[in-house]
Parts: structure tokens; sequence; C-alpha cells
């Protein structure tokens, strides 16, 4: 008999949340997390006694309780947790900045709709009729990939519209460069546009909680600082893993979190292209800056997320440098409705620009170069973004920033690659018939996505 009916690798959101599925139903499941804490790249470190929060600006997927079908609240029922005590509040308004022209959002689809009309009127009509398009699309259907550019560009023949539609869904989850896949593009579109950013109550610390005591309630186990070193197979089904200490435990069925990359290299999966087909190439840096107040100009006032452009064109690439701080994300954690600040408590901006894994991966064989990279990389975004904002952080507490290294190490994304490989398993199947993968790679996105990930399937291959 198996020690365990499932183990997880990885106690990220989408881990947690099939822990808690598995959990709810009896089987015996244990999850295995490299790190001390839980959470992945959503999860939470302390400096200067201020707790901050590595990957959360804001989730995706809001929905009011009411909305049955919404995936948010789907979720909540799959994880038999209160939404009525999930406390959210919405963002106050976010906006994508080029040079020629600004589109502002929130999560009233029509305020889009204006905007489109007032900036880009030739194109609303064909605009709102490719929503609906886009509202009905199955993006998980088994279908070849499609070019959402070559779809946008049939749709609303306007270049400009284009990019700027695609600037916040790319930035908030596409793995590739330059182009999207059009189910990765109406999944993000429903995501952000259709349903709309939030936050909830607390920090993300309290969200990892209430996920952790949830899955204890149901009897589930998990285990920090427990790195996995191989996963066990004989005859195309695993039996269970190897933990870098030597120690082996068996298991029905494996579902493992770390991507496709890391769970070939981990149970000698064969891949049909070469493994650096499957290493995503976008990655990121991040400046997280403490600050006394932020004073914005009169025309961002009440920004809740800014993706700005300051080229004519979007260029989602890789970039030559260390950074490209030509384009990026600029978001206000405090900018959500209902949300208090402390009178005495500092405000946050979090900056965050693409990077290059490869010159970060060089620049942290020496530490003090690393540490030079790092300043140097924060002046250059510091500089660009204060052509939108002016001199928003000379009076900065403190600042710190997470790199493509940073990634790495604390999600096990090969490459720092925050969304994963560009080629998406969406059934999350492998060739062993009991190993399964979760979470980005199968195509799910975001805080929710990836929690929905897990429980996809939880539900489709395990239950029964």
């Amino acid at each position: 008999m198996a020690d365990y009916r499932l183990i997880i690798i990885g106690g990220g959101l989408s881990g947690l949340a099939a822990g808690i599925r598995s959990a709810r139903f009896g089987r015996k499941t244990l999850i295995v997390e490299r790190h001390s804490l839980p959470g992945g790249l959503n999860s939470y470190y302390y400096r200067q006694g201020y707790l901050l929060e590595t990957g959360l600006h804001a989730m995706t997927n809001f929905a009011a309780q009411g909305a049955k079908h919404a995936p948010l609240n789907r979720l909540f029922r799959q994880l038999k947790l209160s939404r009525k005590k999930f406390i959210t509040h919405e963002q106050l308004g976010s906006e994508v900045i080029f040079p020629q022209a600004s589109l502002q959002f929130s999560n009233d689809f029509d305020l889009l709709c204006e905007e489109i009309a007032r900036h880009f009127p030739a194109g609303i009509d064909r605009f709102r009729a490719m929503a609906k398009e886009i509202d009905t699309y199955d993006p998980f259907a088994e279908v070849p990939w499609q070019s959402a550019r070559d779809f946008l560009h049939d749709r609303l023949a306007d270049p400009l519209l284009e990019d700027m539609l695609l600037l916040p869904l790319m930035v908030y989850g596409n793995a590739e460069e330059h182009d999207m896949d059009l189910g990765q593009f109406a999944i993000m579109f429903r995501a952000l546009f259709l349903e709309g950013f939030f936050r909830p109550q607390g920090t993300m610390k309290d969200l990892i909680d209430m996920l952790l005591d949830q899955y204890a309630q149901f009897g589930g186990e998990i285990r920090f600082r427990a790195p996995v070193e191989g996963i066990i197979s004989k005859d195309e089904k695993v039996r269970g893993i190897r933990l870098e200490n030597g120690e082996e435990i068996t298991a029905d069925a494996v579902l493992s979190t770390v991507g496709i990359p890391g769970t070939a290299q981990l149970s000698g999966w064969p891949l049909a292209l070469d493994m650096d087909e499957y290493i995503g190439k976008m990655t990121f840096m991040e400046t997280i800056s403490m600050l006394p107040e932020v004073h914005l100009p009169p025309e961002r006032a009440g920004r809740t997320i800014l993706f700005y452009s300051l080229n004519d064109e979007l260029k989602y690439h890789r970039p030559a440098q260390a950074i490209d701080p030509s384009w990026g994300v600029i978001c206000f954690p405090d900018n959500f409705q209902g949300l208090e600040r402390q009178h005495d408590a500092p405000t946050q901006v979090r900056v965050t620009n693409a990077a290059n894994y490869e010159l970060w991966q060089q620049a942290a064989q020496d530490k003090e170069q690393y540490r030079q990279v790092k300043e140097e990389c924060g002046q250059q975004s510091a500089a660009a973004v204060s052509q939108i904002l002016g001199q928003y952080n000379q009076d900065a507490v403190f600042q710190d920033s997470f790199t493509p290294m940073t990634i790495e190490r604390f999600t096990a994304k090969c490459g720092g690659a925050v969304y994963g490989s560009p080629i998406k398993i969406k059934s999350g199947r492998t060739p062993f018939e009991n190993l399964f993968i979760a979470g980005t790679d199968q195509g799910y996105l975001g805080i929710v996505g990836a929690m929905l990930s897990g429980v996809t399937i939880v539900n489709q291959h395990l239950l029964g």
C-alpha cells in the first residue's frame, strides 16, 4: 500500500488548492515544498518590519458574491470556503498608457468601451463585436495554436489599439514573446477586462493562511524544506518521489506544479522537443518602493495599475539588456476601493519590467556584481517611470527588488519564467498515466486561475 493517495510537488497556490480538493474527499494527501513558506511566486517576506507580497499586484477575475458561475465563486465552492467571509476590494481604476493615447478601464466594462469610442471612434463597433466573440470562445478546446495578433488585426485593423489591448494581457500572463495563443488571450481578456481587478482584505499571508487552515481541516499534510530530487517510476507509472535527503515516499498519483521542464527533469519524461523549447523567455525584475506619500500627477490620481509603453509599438520580448524599462507595470497596492491605510504607514509603488535571465544569471556569480546590477536597473526603471509619474521615489523609506534569479529560486520555474512554458498542456497529462501537471503550464493564469488549475486536475483525473 502506498504511503499517500496523492503527493503534490510544490506548495504554491495551485498545489494548495489541489491539496484541499483532494483531502476534502478523504484522500490521504501530502504537499512537499522546498522552501520554508508556501505560496511560490505569490508568497510574502519581511523587510525592515514590513510584510511585502512577492506576486500580488491585484487578483484578477473579480466577481460579486451572487455570480454563481464566475471562476472566483466556483473556486470557493470547490474548496468549501465561505465566499461571504472573503472580503474583497475592487480596483479604483487602471490605465494603459502609450505616447499617442491612453485607455482607462475598471471592473465596469463600459468604461473601456467609452474610452475606445473616444480615442478610436472608428473602431468601437468592431471592438464590441470582437469582445462578444471572445466571451464565447472556449480557451481549453484542443485546437492548434492560433495567433492573437492575427485575430485582433483581422477584427480591429488598428495596430495601436491592438497593442494597447495586448500590453496588460501579455504582461499579466503571457509566456511567449511577441504574440500569444488565442486561447490565452481569451482567458486574460475575460480576467482583466470582463471581470477585473481586486484584492482581498488583508495580505497575501492571510489568504495563504486561510488555504493552509482549510487543508489542515480536511486532514492534509504539508512538509516544508523538503526539496524533491526525483520522481520514481516503473512501467510507465510513477510510484512516488525521492527527496534530496534520500527519503522515498510512495503514492498512487503525483501532481507536479513545477512546470513542464522541471517535471521532465525530475521524472525522466521524454519531451517531444528540445528542453529549451519548453523554457519560457519572459521573466521580470520588480522593484518595491516604500514611500511616505505618493503624489501622482492629476491625470493619474486614483489609479490602481498603470500599464505603460514609452515606445509607439509594444515590444513584448526578452530584452538584450538586464531589463527593458521602456515598458512595464506600475502598481499602487493601496489604491483599491475601501482600503484604509494607517495614517503613519508608508505607501507602496511596485514597478515591473521585462528582464534577461542569462544576464542576471551571469551577474549572480558574484555578489557585488549582482548587487550593482540590481542598483543600476532600479535606477533605470525609476528614470523611465518618472517620465509618467514625476520624481516619485526620491523620498523612499526603503526599496527592495526581486529578479529572475529570485523567481527561479522560489518557484522552481526554469529561467525565472513567471508564466511558465510557452508550450501548454491543457489536459495536465504526461506520458505517465498517474503523473499530472497543474499551474501555468496547464494554461491557467493568475491567482484564481492557478487555484482552479489544481482543482481541475483533481476533479478530472483523481476523483471517482
